[in-house]
């Protein structure tokens, strides 16, 4: 089975009040290598978020004390690793508020264990080679000029060895998923990407038509990079085809 390998395992926090399925949940991910810990009340999982800055966090939307949704906003200022969130209904709502929140990704309940584990591995992937903060002059010593690792658009910098960008030299606050589909959409600048094209890229799955987690990202990353929100210049929506990085914006 495909691993995600670093100098040490992979420390993951799961937030769920459900004793049983927490600690199933907790066995399996352990059975395969990850090192991983359970806290059962949504108020003390904010200060354990804060404090203990595991790698991952599996983020029960509905809990005692505080709910999913509740401490996925309240960390995302202080906490850039992954957050993959549970919800117990196939509600559009929940799963686009989650994702406005800052959650990474979500599944649905009931979880099978070797879904999750793909699911988990995936968003750690994606934060395999990211060493910490640096600021744009780093990322450009550090560059491979053999590979296209760095975007520069005027006064935005996007850097993919370091997994950081940054506006007017002031790094922005990404999450994982939220660089991925910068870096997606800046490096593909002026094509214009479907749905379908940046679904499968980032999530290795076929899009179905209906999920609405690319829309809610690129909401999020707009005023991040200094977009209008409103009538943004720098990534257009095309109307029934997808999204354009615009190279001069």
């Amino acid at each position: 089975m495909e691993s995600v390998e670093q100098s040490e395992a992979w420390r993951i926090l799961i937030v769920e009040d459900d004793e049983r399925l927490a600690d199933l949940t907790k066995e399996y991910l352990e059975s395969n290598g990850l090192v991983v810990s359970v806290e059962p009340n949504g108020t003390v999982a904010v200060d354990r978020i804060k404090n203990e800055r595991p790698d991952l966090v599996v983020l029960d939307l509905m809990l005692p004390g505080e709910d999913g949704l509740s401490i996925c906003r309240r960390v995302r200022p202080h906490y850039n690793g992954p957050i993959l969130m549970l919800t117990a209904r196939t509600d559009d709502l929940d799963q686009v508020l989650g994702l406005e929140m800052g959650a990474d990704d979500y599944m649905s309940k009931p979880v099978r264990p070797r879904v999750l584990l793909a699911r988990i591995r995936a968003l750690l992937r994606r934060i395999k080679e990211s060493d910490g903060h640096h600021s744009a002059s780093d990322a450009a010593a550090v560059a491979d000029p053999a590979e296209q690792t760095r975007l520069v658009f005027n006064d935005l910098v996007v850097d993919k060895s370091m997994r950081e960008a940054w506006l007017n030299d002031e790094s922005i606050e990404l999450t994982s998923a939220e660089f991925d589909l910068l870096w997606l959409l800046a490096s593909s600048a002026g094509k214009v990407l479907s749905r379908e094209e940046i679904f499968t890229c980032l999530r290795g799955i076929e899009y179905d038509g209906q999920d609405r987690s690319i829309d809610v990202r690129v909401s999020r990353i707009r005023p991040k990079i200094g977009d209008d929100p409103v009538h943004p210049k720098r990534i257009k929506t095309v109307r029934s085809k997808g999204y354009l990085f615009v190279k001069e914006a």
